[in-house]
């Protein structure tokens, strides 16, 4: 259909039919759209009674329900069996036995699923599952579609497992006899072949070698060659089944006939079931039955059978390594230049051939030597081993430099991987593939960067540390060429539409602290952290910028350089315009209270969080205060009580003047969770503080002491002189002696100060200025005894407490104005008190 571009439309004539066509079609397309939409009698007979129980509903949809339904029902199947499985057994298990008949595909392949998920969650016992689910899954084994039959061979497989060997002999291995036969159909006898495999280890060997190992060999020399290839594939679980013995006396055997059939799929199985079995064969077996047939695959592979080129490839590792004990020098050497010449596979031209004489390669040619030389790369590791880490530089680097810039990616995209356990196995000569690690880390293709950054930390430590033997000055030349590499790797990723290769690269260098210097990291590496934070969109990419540049704050000991970037984190973030860069703030306080002490948390960024309080995105207070449990545990009590004082505070005023709904319902919440958490305590200061007290406490005690002391001397001679005074005078009565004394333990209680009728308004002074006026005049009369006790009585009471001081204040105020109206009244009386004390 051509596109309809309305700013170049021409309704000539010509043109005006073929728009006209043009939007038939897309009236075509919409049909469908319109068809699908369920008419109303359709829908009538898709609802069903919302009355019913689950299992009346199952029932009623399985018997005249659409296939859909249907299907649904039986996808609920492991539902069911758990919330009441004698029901759905006697009930709903029979329909879909009598559904699955004539079911579907869709609808097959949901059974052999949902019967297998009964079985994992052991709705029922072992035995009721054998006799209620086994016989459906054993009829429907052997579906015509072969998808079909693979999901319930797979799900009979793990029922073998888990049956009782009784019940698998009677059900599954006395059937299996006239299954195996070549009278049956060939997707039969292949289901055979893969039940003799899992039966094979669930019996002991003398029933294994009566019962299996005949129907083994039987299909063994199928007339069909998938069925031999089948076989074949099983003989490595028939083989650990039946141990050594029989294996070398039985199955070796077979394997070496069908090692020469005539059919490709037949060796190639052949090969990789005599590769996986190395372990089971002695020495002689080794060197005198495989050793052979492997040299024939070899020589094979490149001349007629390039089918089993890619299969020996992949297994070449395991095999030379399974076979080293018993190579000689020369074969040791042949295998050697076999897996070099595999490596370099597709890449060399033949000498004396020129373009126009080369076959062109086809493109499953081409397909082939990639996956080849994948292989090759898969297994390096494999061959250092082979050749000995020690010979490397010799025999292998070449062709690890050819697999490293290999022009295709997936074999660079594999040495990538297999980097790491090369970069172990050579330890104090890793130092030869650093120019290998940092072609990889600027290999066009991310896909090879992110195989790399898997295990780039302990790669780069291999590299800067070395091994035992590796001196200090190979680590400091493998540095400069190392940061480049590493600065080029990011800002490629960061360049990309690949974040998540981004975010981990990122996520990753969090290591460097350890490989490199601090002052590298800072000019290098953290203020592109801090760039990342400030522009890049993607969260994950920024949070984990925000993570790694706290590590390399954390490793940073240059107070200047620490205290810079703290500045910059505060300002561009904390306090930055856009409330995204607010939020990261937040994220990245989150970090620091992860990585860093308490008290730097509270030293440098407690306050500047509790002032987002304010800001007036509701997104920020949002967070802030779902980030406020973790602030107040950086608390210690007392060294920061007046922050706590801060942080009660911000919570006092968001939940007065918060306006937001949803920010004021995390904030009640915050609160509820605020009130449970119990701040720590610095026990240290703690003792500090109580031995600061507990001196203070003496200094008063030793004060109240001498105080005390006075007091009673003082007492003792005033009462002498009131004695003298009271016995010269007989008009006073026994109430005017009480109103006396009283008044006496008044004047001790407040500084035993006089009353001048000077001052007879004393109480009406309203500040501290006024008492002292008052104690000046008292001294001027010159009497050194009283004035020296007042003075000592009012020292002691301005260093007591401030609550019993104000007590002390207002107590005075208020005897003082009933001592003032009694003088009023009675100025004879004050005359003579005034003559007592002078």
């Amino acid at each position: 259909m051509r596109p309809i571009i309305f700013s170049k439309m021409d309704f000539s004539h010509s043109n005006l039919f073929g728009y006209i066509e043009d939007l038939q079609e897309l009236t075509i397309i919409e049909r469908p759209v319109r068809r699908s939409l369920k008419t109303p009698e359709e829908i009538e007979r898709l609802t069903v009674d919302e009355e019913l129980s689950d299992i009346e509903r199952a029932v009623f949809l399985l018997s005249s329900g659409q296939d859909i339904q249907g299907t649904s029902v039986v996808a609920n199947l492991p539902v069911l069996m758990r919330q009441n499985p004698a029901e759905t057994l006697r009930r709903v298990l029979p329909k879909i036995r009598e559904v699955l008949h004539v079911a579907g595909v869709e609808m097959q392949l949901t059974a052999a699923v949902s019967f297998l998920t009964v079985l994992q969650e052991e709705s029922v016992s072992i035995h009721t599952y054998s006799h209620s689910f086994l016989h459906i899954i054993l009829q429907n084994v052997e579906h015509r579609d072969a998808g079909v039959s693979n999901a319930w061979l797979e799900t009979l497989l793990a029922v073998i497992e888990a049956l009782p060997k009784e019940t698998v002999r009677h059900e599954i291995l006395n059937p299996l006899v006239s299954k195996a036969q070549l009278s049956q159909t060939l997707q039969s006898r292949l289901v055979s072949c893969k039940i003799m495999g899992k039966v094979a280890n669930k019996f002991e060997a003398h029933i294994v070698k009566r019962e299996v190992l005949p129907l083994v060999k039987s299909l063994c020399q199928d007339v069909e060659y998938e069925v031999r290839t089948c076989m074949c594939r099983q003989l490595e679980h028939v083989a650990r089944g039946i141990g050594t013995e029989l294996t070398k006396t039985v199955v070796l055997p077979e394997l070496v006939e069908l090692a020469r059939d005539e059919g490709s799929s037949v060796r190639l199985a052949a090969f990789e079931t005599l590769v996986n079995l190395l372990d089971m064969f002695d020495a002689d077996d080794r060197s005198q039955t495989v050793l052979p047939l492997v040299k024939s695959f070899c020589e094979k592979s490149f001349k007629a059978d390039e089918s089993i080129l890619v299969s020996l490839s992949f297994h070449l590792g395991k095999l030379c390594n399974g076979l080293y004990g018993i190579f000689t020098p020369e074969q040791h050497l042949r295998f050697l230049e076999f897996y070099k010449k595999l490596s370099t596979l597709g890449l060399q031209q033949e000498n004396g051939h020129n373009d126009n004489q080369l076959h062109l390669q086809t493109l499953e040619q081409e397909k082939k030597y990639i996956s080849v030389r994948k292989n090759c790369a898969y297994n390096f590791p494999a061959m250092i081993v082979f050749v000995d880490p020690k010979n490397f530089n010799l025999e292998l680097y070449s062709i690890f430099f050819c697999l490293c810039h290999d022009p295709e990616v997936p074999v660079r995209y594999t040495m990538a991987i297999s980097f790491f356990e090369v970069a172990k196995l050579l330890n104090s000569d890793v130092y030869t593939i650093h120019k290998e690690l940092v072609t990889l880390l600027q290999d066009e293709s991310l896909e090879v960067l992110d195989a790399l950054v898997g295990h780039l930390p302990e790669i780069l430590e291999l590299m800067t540390n070395g091994g035992e033997n590796s001196g200090s000055e190979s680590k400091l030349l493998s540095i400069p060429d190392l940061i480049p590499a590493l600065t080029t790797a990011e800002q490629r990723a960061a360049t990309s539409l690949k974040w998540r290769t981004h975010e981990k690269l990122l996520q990753k260098y969090a290591c460097l602290p350890h490989i490199i210097s601090s002052d590298q990291i800072y000019y290098r590496f953290l203020h592109r952290m801090l760039t990342i934070i400030l522009t890049n969109n993607v969260l994950p990419v920024q949070k984990a910028a925000a993570r790694t540049l706290c590590v390399y704050l954390r490793y940073n000991r240059k107070q200047e350089q620490r205290h810079e970037v703290i500045q910059k984190l505060i300002e561009q973030l904390g306090q930055g315009k856009s409330y995204w860069n607010r939020l990261r703030f937040l994220d990245t306080c989150e970090f620091i209270m992860e990585l860093f002490s308490k008290s730097f948390f509270c030293k440098y960024f407690f306050l500047p969080v509790l002032e987002l309080t304010h800001d007036p995105v509701a997104n920020v207070r949002m967070k802030l205060c779902c980030l406020l449990p973790k602030v107040k545990s950086t608390l210690k009590i007392p060294t920061d009580k007046h922050l706590l004082q801060q942080l009660e505070l911000c919570i006092r005023k968001l939940l007065c003047q918060e306006k937001d709904k949803d920010v004021l319902t995390i904030v009640k919440r915050t609160v509820l969770e605020l009130d449970r958490m119990e701040i720590s305590v610095d026990a240290e200061q703690l003792e500090k503080e109580k031995q600061k007290n507990e001196g203070r406490s003496t200094n008063i005690n030793d004060k109240m002491l001498e105080k005390k002391r006075r007091d009673s001397k003082t007492s003792s001679v005033l009462a002498k002189s009131i004695n003298l005074s009271v016995s010269g005078s007989s008009s006073g009565t026994s109430v005017g002696k009480e109103e006396k004394k009283s008044k006496l333990v008044r004047s001790q209680s407040f500084s035993t100060q006089v009353l001048h009728p000077k001052y007879t308004n004393i109480d009406k002074c309203p500040n501290k200025s006024s008492a002292t006026a008052y104690t000046s005049s008292v001294s001027g009369m010159g009497k050194s005894c009283m004035l020296s006790f007042s003075d000592d009585s009012f020292r002691t009471h301005s260093s007591g407490n401030s609550g019993n001081a104000a007590f002390t204040s207002s107590s005075s105020r208020n005897l003082f104005n009933s001592a003032d109206q009694k003088n009023s009244g009675n100025k004879e009386s004050q005359s003579r008190k005034m003559s007592i004390f002078l």
